[in-house]
């Protein structure tokens, strides 16, 4: 049967474009109720089904037996748009890896991370990454294509079915550079916060940095928080890193954060991977401390994560002490993270679609 399309809030905050249902994960109930009733069905059976979608599991239209059946047979080929699960593994430290099969066949990385207090979801936005970040296992595999809103939105749903646990955060940070995608993100984001009912404080957008894209997440005033991954003081450095920011100064980048800030009023974390040698000597920190000095903002060391493509090493706990210590002298906000399940390649940086 036809499909019609319906209306949805897109990249800019006062743009519309008219989107097609299916798949249905990643649509409000709005736009479900709306929908249901183009297919000659009264109001109430977009609670229903946003219901179902969003907090029964339902992976069908014909499992929602409140439908009626003769409803449910004529829409039971509509795909609510869930992932089929690939491959689970589980690291020593609980943190479970998954690998999703998407309807066209393409997999997709996505990491479950347990503690006392949270369930956080790492999801991806794009099959592979095109960034080519040097230290990044992702990119290596090369670059696929974007994934929509709902095959976003599926990856914290999988999750929180899989540890029979509600998910308290997610963060942007799998596969793929999150602003390259930036409607579908957008999107996402709203719908985890507003359907799957996860609070916009806790949730994370990493990215590496693209021309004006900050400034147009900046536009919806999300209340989320920004990562930005610097990895080096100064555009030499990083250009080394990463090849993909040579067409966008750091000095650029670091505008437009402070344009986000202003905007929101919410700081920047900026992540950096210490890697051994290369951008974690004190002289890159107090380099990096003068670059962000009277700024709203954290930084967020991370100790490299090992893959086999590179030969990059992780610092020892004395070069990590040092460089924290620097930026604490610089009264610059600091925190160490070292990742979670670094035995299963699940760990920052690591994500790949392979079992490894």
């Amino acid at each position: 049967m036809s499909v019609t399309p319906l209306v949805s809030q897109v990249d800019s905050p006062n743009s519309v474009k008219s989107e097609l249902l299916p798949p249905l994960l990643g649509a409000s109930v709005t736009e479900l109720t709306a929908w249901v009733q183009q297919q000659g069905q009264p109001s109430y059976r977009g609670k229903q089904l946003h219901d179902w979608i969003y907090h029964k599991g339902a992976r069908s239209l014909a499992d929602i037996s409140v439908f009626p059946k003769n409803w449910r047979s004529q829409v039971a080929d509509i795909p609510i748009g869930r992932s089929s699960l690939h491959y689970r593994s589980v690291a020593p430290d609980d943190t479970v890896k998954y690998l999703l099969k998407l309807a066209d066949g393409e997999i997709v990385e996505t990491v479950g991370i347990p503690s006392d207090k949270r369930l956080t979801v790492c999801v991806s936005t794009q099959v592979g990454c095109p960034m080519g970040c040097d230290f990044c296992a992702t990119g290596k595999g090369g670059y696929k294509r974007n994934l929509n809103r709902g095959e976003i939105v599926d990856q914290v749903l999988t999750v929180q079915e899989d540890f029979q646990e509600r998910v308290s955060n997610v963060v942007f940070m799998g596969m793929g550079e999150p602003l390259l995608n930036t409607e579908n993100v957008i999107l996402a984001i709203k719908s985890i916060n507003q359907d799957v009912g996860i609070g916009a404080r806790s949730l994370t957008l990493s990215t590496v940095g693209i021309p004006s894209r900050i400034r147009q997440v900046a536009a919806h005033q999300l209340q989320i928080t920004l990562a930005v991954s610097l990895h080096a003081p100064n555009q030499a450095l990083r250009e080394q890193l990463i090849p993909s920011a040579k067409p966008y100064p750091i000095e650029d980048l670091l505008a437009e954060c402070r344009e986000y800030v202003e905007i929101t009023g919410r700081r920047v974390t900026f992540e950096y991977i210490l890697l051994a040698g290369v951008n974690d000597l004190p002289e890159h920190a107090l380099e990096l401390s003068k670059r962000l000095r009277g700024f709203q903002s954290h930084v967020n060391l991370i100790p490299y994560n090992p893959i086999q493509e590179v030969d990059y090493q992780r610092p020892n706990r004395d070069r990590i002490e040092a460089f924290v210590n620097v930026l604490q002298q610089q009264n610059t906000a600091v925190s160490v993270r070292y990742s979670r399940g670094l035995e299963a390649n699940a760990a920052c940086g690591q994500l790949r679609t392979t079992k490894r």
